[in-house]
């Protein structure tokens, strides 16, 4: 297999007028599209199809989407330190398409975090943008959630089921986090710099990611589904803006921790939950 030519830094400093201004490429359109369909087919493209399988199995039962249940965070062992184990490797294992995108990258320039805004140089300003688009997401995401739920278009999402243990709440917050690398650095960074470089406009890059994101969403109804879309699209914006990931890591994490942690907290005393 021959090897990728690697580019200098002057090579990767000229940029050409796509829609985010990325480095130039050895490789060619071809390459770059079936490149990013295949990081999508292991990892979420994979869950995508799985979502799109599962809300088929749903509309053919015969109860309503409201009365059905999604399960998140769900236990995987009797015992709790093997469920913990289990835990990790979920975690763990679902990084793996994030150190694919990387080392695809790194082929070509010296640091693809740095390149796709995942470093700490503007950590404040990141911080910030971060909090306050997960205000933004978060209080109509609810809603819109609520609504789609009473209207029959969505399934009650059980955020966590890991039980009552010293170690469940930071398990929360690391599949938070986990979700927010996986989703903002696939869906975001990485395929909106090769789908550039392979010659598509911002806006059927915005769109495509943001439609993907909704499907993998939709094992949870079209509450979700239609949610996801629209978030996809506001972060593809401001990332297109600012050409940083972290700061939509914050917003996501942010997002899910809340939504994990204050399920596990709630439910038993809030009942609209």
């Amino acid at each position: 297999m021959a090897s990728v030519p690697r580019l200098s830094r002057a090579q990767l400093s000229a940029t050409w007028r796509g829609p985010l201004d990325v480095p130039r490429t050895p490789l060619d359109r071809r390459t770059l599209q079936r490149e990013t369909w295949l990081v999508l087919g292991v990892s979420l493209g994979a869950s995508a199809i799985y979502a799109v399988l599962s809300i088929m199995r749903r509309l053919a039962d015969n109860r309503p989407l409201n009365q059905q249940a999604s399960q998140l965070n769900v236990s995987q062992a009797a015992q709790a330190w093997l469920d913990l184990l289990y835990q990790l490797a979920d975690i763990a294992l679902a990084l793996v398409p994030v150190l694919l995108v990387f080392h695809l990258l790194r082929r070509e320039m010296p640091s693809p975090a740095s390149y796709l805004g995942l470093d700490r140089s503007r950590l404040k300003p990141d911080i910030a943008l971060g909090a306050g688009l997960a205000a933004l997401v978060g209080i109509p995401g609810l809603g819109l959630y609520l609504v789609a739920r009473a209207a029959g278009l969505n399934t009650q999402v059980v955020a966590s089921d890991l039980g009552d243990h010293w170690w469940s709440l930071p398990i929360l917050v690391l599949s938070a986090v986990q979700n927010a690398v996986l989703e903002e650095v696939i869906m975001i960074g990485y395929l909106f710099t090769r789908w550039t470089q392979a010659g598509w406009r911002l806006p059927q890059i915005l769109i495509v990611s943001a439609l993907i994101r909704g499907s993998y969403h939709l094992y949870q109804g079209f509450g979700g589904f239609v949610g996801n879309i629209a978030m996809g699209l506001l972060l593809g914006l401001v990332y297109a803006r600012t050409r940083r990931v972290l700061p939509l890591v914050i917003t996501h994490a942010l997002l899910d921790t809340v939504a994990f942690v204050g399920y596990a907290l709630l439910h038993n005393h809030v009942s609209w939950l």
